[in-house]
């Protein structure tokens, strides 16, 4: 984690700590943690952002390094703190990523401020404000005495007795029993959650939350967001994702198994896998902090927007397309270049992006292979269109060889694994992708086979003015 910087904004009296990564300039990430935690609970995610978005993660008043508010603590005061620092540092909607109560706020503040928001990704985020039994049972009486003076000196002699005691109270809570978390990140999110200083702003967040229950709420919310929940969430219960699947089918929810509370730690691949496909990250955790050049980004946004009128794009909304987009890499062909050779095994499908590519065939072979002094133009594709669906889904040799037109071309190309993956962590936008080939696979069909009943109609015709039964029109 050595590739940010840390620093503080003022936002008018209230001091905020932040950490940040990426370009400074591009559209801002702003990472917002939950309940007795810092900046650091978004922290897997921050690399990964990094490589397109100017990221902030911060840490709340009260949390980390940032003093806390005057008055008591509430959400609304947090949104509307949150607000006026979108308005100080981005000249542009943010992306908000939240976590637990961070969760909540980022809710909160689309609600209030949606010109502020263009996506959400939210880590099993608090909706109701109740939180689990077994934090009401054992966590929340803690929390409560540390609001005051005298149960503050209690709780924090009994912590200095007994420092593993809710450790031992909060894995449980927190983790799932077959959790991923490394032992690393379990000490220093502990380190966090045992911060001296924080039992009164812990104490007003635990009853803030209680008081800004956003059930009934959430079917107002436009902004496209990714909701991720572990399954085993004992902190948030998973009761909280009921009311996200019931009031705002709109909004993409996963649930992950083998997570708990934390799910960015405990299955952080898969985590970020999710996020990349939402966000339409072009790469993998491999080039954590490593920005993506501006070209590279323009070229995504370019195929975006290219998407719209080509055979997958149908009904795709913009970050569909960009996620699409992303996955794809772009290949450039001189004039008559071979781009696939029948029998060729491959799993790669090709979108014409510009320029057309000529379809070569021998007609008298059904395997692909053919006698090159046979082989016949069967067609040109244009931009926007596909081939090789069909070997990229069964892996079987080609039937056709593809040549670049006389302008050349330039495709787009989807591997099986990357559209694999695709389905996988986007299931919408998976489905819509294969019912847009499938449309276009059949519209093919239904035009070969048009041609070949007019061909046979046309020889019927020809054999019948040979009898002298029919004049041959020309």
């Amino acid at each position: 984690m050595e590739a940010y910087i840390e620093g503080n904004f003022t936002v008018g009296e209230q001091q905020i700590h932040y950490v940040e990564a990426g370009k400074q300039g591009r559209q801002i990430a702003l990472l917002i943690h939950g309940w007795s935690s810092s900046w650091y609970a978004t922290s897997p995610l921050l690399g990964q952002l990094a490589q397109r978005f100017h990221v902030i993660a911060i840490d709340l008043p009260g949390y980390g390094q940032s003093p806390p508010l005057e008055e008591t603590t509430t959400i609304p005061k947090y949104v509307d703190l949150l607000a006026g620092l979108i308005g100080q540092i981005s000249d542009g909607p943010v992306v908000l990523v939240g976590h637990s109560m961070g969760g909540m706020i980022s809710l909160a503040l689309a609600l209030s401020y949606p010109v502020l928001v263009e996506r959400m990704v939210l880590l099993s985020p608090t909706i109701s404000g109740r939180l689990s039994t077994a934090i009401n049972l054992f966590i929340s009486p803690i929390t409560m005495m540390e609001r005051f003076g005298l149960g503050s000196l209690v709780v924090s002699a009994t912590e200095r007795a007994f420092v593993g005691l809710t450790d031992r109270l909060m894995r449980p809570v927190s983790f799932a029993e077959r959790t991923g978390i490394t032992k690393a990140d379990y000490e220093r999110l502990r380190m966090d959650a045992r911060r001296p200083g924080q039992g009164r702003v812990r104490a007003e967040c635990y009853r803030a939350m209680l008081d800004n229950d956003l059930s009934g709420r959430l079917g107002k919310i436009e902004t496209p967001s990714l909701v991720i929940w572990g399954a085993e969430d004992n902190t948030v219960p998973l009761r909280d994702a009921g009311v996200v699947a019931d009031e705002w089918p709109a909004a993409d929810l996963r649930i992950l198994p083998k997570a708990g509370h934390w799910p960015q730690f405990e299955s952080p691949d898969v985590t970020r896998r999710m996020v990349a496909a939402f966000l339409g990250l072009p790469l993998h955790s491999s080039a954590l902090f490593k920005p993506v050049e501006e070209d590279e980004l323009a070229q995504i946004n370019e195929i975006a927007q290219f998407l719209v009128s080509s055979d997958v794009g149908n009904d795709l909304t913009l970050p569909q397309r960009t996620r699409l987009a992303a996955q794809c890499q772009v290949r450039v062909f001189e004039p008559g270049d071979t781009i696939a050779e029948a029998t060729e095994t491959s799993d790669e499908l090709f979108i014409i992006q510009k320029g057309y590519v000529e379809v070569w065939k021998d007609p008298e072979s059904n395997t692909g292979a053919h006698n090159h002094e046979k082989i016949e133009h069967v067609a040109n594709l244009r931009a926007g269109q596909i081939t090789g669906e069909l070997a990229m889904l069964d892996r079987g040799g080609r039937s056709a060889d593809l040549i670049a037109g006389s302008e050349g071309a330039i495709l787009l190309v989807l591997s099986r694994q990357r559209l694999l993956a695709l389905v996988e962590d986007d299931s919408e936008l998976g489905a819509r992708f294969l019912w847009n080939m499938s449309t276009a696979m059949s519209n093919r069909v239904r035009f070969v086979l048009w041609q070949l009943n007019q061909e046979r109609r046309q020889g019927v015709a020809e054999q019948d003015a040979a009898f002298g039964k029919l004049p041959v029109r020309s």
